[in-house]
């Protein structure tokens, strides 16, 4: 009989990806599926496993993707099939999550489950516009309803007058779309037209806005400024403070569409991210790996030939490794050769296996990795060069005119998981910055975005890892704006800072 699974309740905070908990992080990286809603970041998505499934049920305000019951039913389901479950919502399970209402699902059936608080956007999103819920003189507590199901039949909750007359701090999720309604219910229920009162869009986010005013105010501000969903009403003498933070990251409020594999958007995401912007993977590359093909093979049983192996990548480390092992052989076949990566982070994924590298040259890229080559393999030394199908025909080039013997082997292909067109389109329009680090991945933008690319690109500075990429940009009619000067994911972050900065 199959083990029953766990269900795990994590609040992924208010939006910002850095503010959910190590511990709802770790049940993530830990799980055999999520269910989520609708989330105000897809990074927590990057964090699961990558064969564990993915379930979208779709809950935001106007739109339902799935109903509660089925939701609750979905969980169930899940763990009597022995997986691990975790339900991601935003900000907090049991603060208008309806989180009460799944643990109750799960209890009945006996299921084990565990509920991982999350950083609530009553607190965060305030804080985050500088307005403290509480503050000593001003506001000694703090009130939250939800704005979701102010109406019905266009009235008020019958405990409204209660909330209204309360002291401290009112907070009010989900419920710009009720501010003419809530306003005027706390001006009937004795609030004095001149209480500050503040919204917050997008609150803890890159396109975060803060309107404030009073009662008498705040709905014309909110509609002269435009704010949008989703926001929090605040109302309370505390509305009026601003200790909005004064320290900001050098990225702070910029826009990356970021191109690239899976892992490698991940990294530079990560890095990004970190570093204050708000990113968006527009193109995915899959590899397709030939680890296991004919030609392969045939290197692994020719492994005491080759004086030297090349990695061009991290990504050519890991399928190598990953073919030795399935060929039936380990890291002992290797210990007569050398090992030459193009720059520090293909050297840092060669450590992880228990290989240091023999040669890395000081500029990243292909071709100064085949001159520092020839400088340093015998005569008699054949290389075995593993790597991508696209990868620098310079290389190969260079190490001809040397007569430097080798064997160059296609260990995996990249091949594009795109948005839409249109959907793509939208995702630009919001964008400062778009990236590239491979040609590859400059191929498989321009053969997918369709015959409006240069209006595409119009207003955005695109980014490359390299000279090499760069060059294929050309290729397509569009020169890079910023080049990396250093071919890695840190030296993306860094150039585009100091671009952005200049």
């Amino acid at each position: 009989m199959k083990e029953t699974g766990k269900v795990f309740l994590v609040g992924a905070g208010p939006g910002d990806p850095g503010l959910i908990t190590e511990k709802g992080l770790k049940r993530l990286r830990e799980c055999d599926v999520v269910v989520y809603d609708h989330l105000a970041s897809e990074r927590f998505l990057d964090e699961v496993p990558e064969e564990s499934q993915r379930i979208y049920v779709g809950k935001k305000a106007g739109c339902h993707y799935m109903k509660q019951e089925e939701i609750n039913q979905l969980l169930v389901d899940l763990a009597r099939e022995g997986k691990n479950v975790v339900r991601l919502k935003g900000g907090d399970p049991f603060v208008f999550g309806r989180g009460g209402e799944e643990v109750m699902a799960v209890s009945r059936e006996g299921i084990p489950f565990e509920v991982v608080s999350g950083v609530t956007s009553a607190v965060a999103a305030l804080a985050s516009a500088g307005i403290p819920v509480t503050h000593r003189a001003v506001s000694r507590s703090f009130h939250i309803m939800t704005g979701h199901t102010m109406t019905e039949a266009g009235k008020l909750p019958l405990d409204f007058s209660e909330f209204a007359k309360l002291s401290g701090t009112l907070i009010f999720l989900m419920g710009l779309t009720h501010l003419p309604l809530i306003v005027k219910g706390l001006l009937e229920n004795g609030k004095p037209g001149n209480t500050p009162a503040a919204v917050i869009e997008k609150g803890t986010l890159p396109g975060q806005r803060v309107v404030r005013g009073t009662l008498d105010t705040i709905e014309q501000r909110v509609t002269e400024e435009g704010i949008g969903t989703p926001a929090i009403i605040a109302v309370g003498e505390v509305t009026a403070l601003d200790f909005a933070s004064t320290y900001h990251e050098p990225l702070e409020g910029v826009r990356v569409a970021v191109t690239g594999t899976d892992l490698l958007a991940a990294k530079l995401r990560k890095s990004l991210e970190e570093a204050g912007a708000c990113t968006e993977c527009v193109l995915s590359m899959e590899l397709e790996s030939h680890r296991s093909g004919e030609a392969m093979k045939n290197a692994y049983e020719r492994l005491a030939d080759y004086g030297w192996i090349v990695f061009t990548s991290a990504n050519a480390v890991r399928e190598f490794f990953l073919g030795l092992l399935e060929s039936g052989r380990d890291n002992r076949r290797l210990g007569h050769a050398k090992f030459a990566a193009v720059g520090k982070g293909t050297a840092k994924e060669l450590l992880r296996y228990g290989f240091t590298t023999d040669y890395t040259p000081e500029e990243y890229c292909a071709a100064a990795l085949a001159e520092g080559l020839k400088s340093v393999v015998k005569e008699s030394e054949r290389l075995l060069i593993p790597r991508s199908g696209k990868g620098s025909p310079e290389l190969v080039e260079i190490l001809d005119s040397a007569g430097i013997l080798y064997d160059d082997i296609v260990l995996y292909d990249v091949a594009e998981r795109r948005k839409g067109t249109k959907e793509m389109a939208e995702s630009l329009k919001k964008a400062d910055y778009l990236t590239f680090a491979s040609g590859s991945g400059v191929d498989a933008f321009f053969e997918n975005a369709g015959e409006d690319v240069t209006a595409l690109l119009d207003g955005i500075r695109v980014v490359c890892i390299g000279d090499i990429t760069a060059r294929k940009l050309e290729e397509h009619g569009r020169k890079a704006d910023v080049t990396a000067a250093r071919f890695t994911v840190e030296g993306m972050t860094e150039a585009i800072s100091r671009d952005w900065n200049r």
